[in-house]
C-alpha cells in the first residue's frame, strides 16, 4: 500500500453513520485521506477531526477535482439522486446500505458506473463481522455437513418511538427491514446466493409506531430453510445464528463488539480490536471424522477496516470489488420481494 498517495475521499453526512462508521474508518486506513464533510450545520466532524474540511452543499464536493471517492450515507431515499450526481462527477461512490429504494433504481445505477467506469459499492461492513466470518468458515469447512436450516436475528430493544430521525418516519425505503434486513439479507446471499421462494410477515409492534419495526422472513431453497427476523421489542437476547446440517448444529449469541467500540472512540486496527470475549463463542456440535466434537469455536476478530482495504485494493490495485453493486442490488430485490409477499399474504417467487 502506498500512503503516500491516498484515495481522497468526501462523506456526505456527519450524523450516526458518518460519525461512528465512516470516518473513523477512512481515518484509520492509511490510504485514505478524509478530507471533507457534507455538514449541513454545526462543526461536529471538525472537532473530531482538525483536519477537515467542512463543506455546506454537495456542489462543493461535486465540484472538488482532488476528491476522488464519495461515500453517500444520507438518508436513503437521496441515495440514487446523490449516487447519480456523484458518477456524472467521475467520483467512485460507496453507498451506504440500503443501496436504493427500488431495484429498478440499483440497476440504473450499475449501468451508469459501468458507463463512466467508477467504482460502485455499498457499505456491507457486516460481512466484517467477526460471527459471520466465523459462520461462513464454518460453513465453508462441511464440518456440518449439508446445511439443512440457518436462522438469524439481529433484534433490539427499544420500545420507543425515537424523536426527530427519518428513521422513524413513513417514505420510501423507511422500516427495520430496509435497516436491519439490509445485512442479514446480504449475509444471506453470501452464504447461500439466490432462494426459490420468499415468505414474509412484516408490521409494526410498538405502540404508536409509524414504520414497520419487526420482520419474520422464510427464504426457499432446494432442501435448505433460511429463517431471518428482527424486532425493536426483544429484551432477552436470543442467538445471532442457529445453524443445522445433518452432521451437526452451531449456536452463537452476541452482537459484534466492533460498533460500540467505535461508539467509545476506540481506533479501528488496534491491538484487541474486534475481538469476543469467550462467554460469546460460539458452540459447535457435529461428527467430524467419525468423531463426535462438542465444544465452544474461537470467534474471529472482526475487522471492518476490511470494507476499506478491499476499495483501496480496488481502486488503486485493480483488485475485485469484494461488495459489488450487483449483490446490493439482489439485496433490495429481496427486500422488494418480501414486502410483496407481506402485502399479498402468499409465497412469491424469487
Amino acid at each position: 500500500m502506498n500512503s503516500d498517495h491516498p484515495i481522497v475521499t468526501s462523506i456526505l453526512s456527519y450524523g450516526m453513520s458518518g460519525e461512528v462508521f465512516h470516518a473513523p474508518l477512512l481515518a484509520a486506513h492509511p490510504g485514505f485521506q478524509l478530507k471533507s464533510a457534507l455538514q449541513r450545520k454545526g462543526d461536529l466532524s471538525h472537532q473530531h477531526y482538525p483536519s477537515i474540511k467542512i463543506v455546506r452543499s454537495l456542489e462543493e464536493v461535486l465540484n472538488d477535482s482532488d476528491v476522488e471517492l464519495v461515500v453517500v450515507n444520507t438518508p436513503n431515499d437521496t441515495h440514487y439522486d446523490y449516487t447519480v450526481k456523484a458518477l456524472e462527477a467521475g467520483k467512485h461512490v460507496i453507498v451506504e446500505k440500503p443501496f436504493t429504494n427500488t431495484a429498478d433504481d440499483a440497476q440504473k445505477l450499475i449501468a451508469m458506473a459501468k458507463k463512466k467506469n467508477r467504482l460502485l459499492s455499498v457499505f456491507q461492513s457486516r460481512r466484517w463481522d467477526g460471527a459471520f466470518m466465523t459462520l461462513k468458515k464454518i460453513v465453508a469447512s462441511g464440518v456440518l455437513g449439508k446445511i439443512v436450516e440457518y436462522e438469524a436475528h439481529y433484534d433490539r430493544f427499544r420500545n420507543y418511538i425515537a424523536p426527530n430521525t427519518w428513521k422513524e418516519e413513513p417514505g420510501p425505503g423507511s422500516g427495520i427491514l430496509y435497516n436491519l434486513g439490509s445485512h442479514m439479507l446480504d449475509q444471506v446471499l453470501v452464504l447461500f446466493g439466490k432462494p426459490e421462494t420468499v415468505s414474509a410477515r412484516i408490521g409494526i409492534q410498538r405502540p404508536g409506531g409509524k414504520v414497520d419495526d419487526f420482520y419474520d422472513l422464510r427464504l426457499s431453497y432446494d432442501n435448505l430453510n433460511v429463517i431471518v427476523k428482527s424486532s425493536y421489542l426483544v429484551r432477552e437476547q436470543v442467538p445471532l445464528y442457529i445453524v443445522h446440517g445433518v452432521n451437526g448444529s452451531f449456536v452463537k449469541y452476541g452482537i459484534d463488539p466492533q460498533e460500540e467500540a467505535l461508539k467509545a472512540h476506540q481506533i479501528p486496527g488496534t491491538p484487541g480490536w474486534g475481538t469476543e470475549p469467550e462467554k460469546l463463542w460460539g458452540k459447535l456440535n457435529t461428527e467430524i471424522n467419525g468423531l463426535h466434537f462438542e465444544g465452544k469455536i474461537e470467534t474471529l476478530a472482526g475487522n471492518y477496516l476490511g470494507y476499506y482495504q478491499n476499495i483501496y485494493e480496488a481502486i488503486r490495485e485493480g483488485k475485485e470489488l469484494t461488495v459489488k453493486a450487483e449483490q446490493a442490488m439482489g439485496v433490495i430485490q429481496l427486500i422488494e420481494a418480501a414486502i410483496k409477499s407481506n402485502k399479498e399474504k402468499r409465497e412469491i417467487a424469487y
